[in-house]
C-alpha cells in the first residue's frame, strides 16, 4: 500500500512506523472515500512557510505588514511576537506551561488590533498586496476534495476573515470548506470593534473541536480522518469527531528540524520535513478516492 503511493518515498518524508501507516491507509481505502473528512490547520500547513528563502506571512502577519495598521501598532505586535513566539516553539517547555502565555499573547495582540479600527472593506486589498501563498498543489487538494464531496475543516488560530479571503482569492473557497477561527466583529460602519467568541489559539484547538460537536454530528458518517498540521497543538483538532475509526496524521516540520524532529515523529504518522508542497497529502487523497 505504502509502495502504491510513490510520493511516500520522497526525501522529505519521515515515518516512525510505515507498517502502521499502511494499515491505516488500507482500512480507510476499504471504508471508502465517502467515510473520510480532512481536518487541517491553515498557517504554515495549507500555506507556505517560505518561498525562495523568504518567510511567507501568516494571517496575522498579513495584517501586521499591511497599511491597515499604524507603524506604532506594528512595533507593538513585533515586540509581542519576539517575546512569545520563542516560547511557542520551545520544545523544553510543556504545553501546560505555554498555554497561559499563548492566551496572554493573543489577547494582547487582538486588543492592539481593535484599537486600530481596521476597515472591513480593506481586508481584501491587504490580502491581495501580501506575499501569502498556499502550498504548491493547493488547487488539486481543494478541487479534488470538493469534487468528491469530502468535507475540509480548517481549524486556525489565525484570523478567519483573512484566511477566507486568502482561499477566496485563490479561487478554492468551495462549499465543502468550513472554517473555525478567530473572526473579527465590525460595527455598522465597518470598523473593527472586537473579536467574536472565545479565543482560538494554537493549544486549545481541542476545545474548539469539542465546542463544534454540532458540526461534527453532521459528519458522523465520516469516522475516517486525514489530519494536516504543523505544530503539536494541531494534533487535538479531531477530538470532536465521534466514533472515530481511523486517523492518519500528517505533520509539516517547517523549521527547527533537528530539535523538533523526534517529537514530531512520536506524534505524527507521517512527518514532512521542509516540504513546501501538498504533494504527499494529495497523493494520499487521490489514493483514497481511487484515483491512482
Amino acid at each position: 500500500m505504502v509502495s502504491e503511493i510513490p510520493e511516500l518515498s520522497n526525501p522529505s518524508v519521515c515515518m516512525r512506523d510505515p507498517q502502521r501507516v499502511e494499515e491505516i491507509l488500507q482500512s480507510m481505502v476499504k471504508a471508502g472515500s465517502n467515510t473520510v473528512q480532512v481536518i487541517a490547520d491553515f498557517d504554515m500547513t495549507l500555506t507556505r512557510f517560505a518561498y525562495k528563502g523568504k518567510r511567507c506571512p501568516t494571517c496575522h502577519n498579513i495584517l501586521d505588514n499591511s497599511n491597515l495598521i499604524s507603524n506604532e501598532c506594528r512595533e507593538e505586535l513585533k515586540v509581542l511576537l519576539d517575546t512569545y513566539y520563542p516560547i511557542e516553539i520551545d520544545s523544553a517547555r510543556s504545553i501546560a506551561e505555554k498555554l497561559p502565555l499563548m492566551v496572554e499573547w493573543w489577547t494582547k495582540a487582538h486588543k492592539i488590533m481593535v484599537q486600530q479600527k481596521i476597515r472591513k472593506d480593506l481586508l481584501a486589498t491587504a490580502v491581495r498586496d501580501s506575499d501569502a501563498m498556499l502550498r504548491e498543489g493547493y488547487q488539486l487538494l481543494f478541487d479534488h476534495l470538493h469534487e468528491h464531496s469530502i468535507p475540509l475543516l480548517i481549524f486556525s488560530a489565525g484570523i478567519g476573515d483573512i484566511l477566507e479571503e486568502v482561499i477566496r482569492q485563490a479561487g478554492v473557497f468551495h462549499s465543502n470548506v468550513k472554517v473555525f477561527s478567530n473572526y473579527m466583529d465590525f460595527d455598522e460602519s465597518g470598523l473593527l470593534k472586537a473579536f467574536k467568541g472565545e479565543l482560538i489559539h494554537i493549544y486549545n484547538k481541542r476545545e474548539g473541536a469539542l465546542l463544534n460537536t454540532g458540526h461534527f454530528q453532521e459528519l458522523r458518517t465520516r469516522p475516517n480522518v486525514l489530519l494536516l498540521g504543523d505544530s503539536l497543538g494541531d494534533l487535538t483538532m479531531a477530538d470532536g469527531v465521534q466514533d472515530m475509526e481511523n486517523i492518519l496524521k500528517i505533520g509539516f516540520l517547517n523549521d527547527k528540524v533537528e530539535e523538533r524532529k523526534q517529537s514530531y515523529l512520536d506524534s505524527y504518522d507521517i512527518v514532512l520535513v521542509q516540504d513546501e508542497t501538498l504533494e504527499v497529502p494529495n497523493a494520499i487523497i487521490l489514493h483514497l478516492t481511487g484515483n491512482k
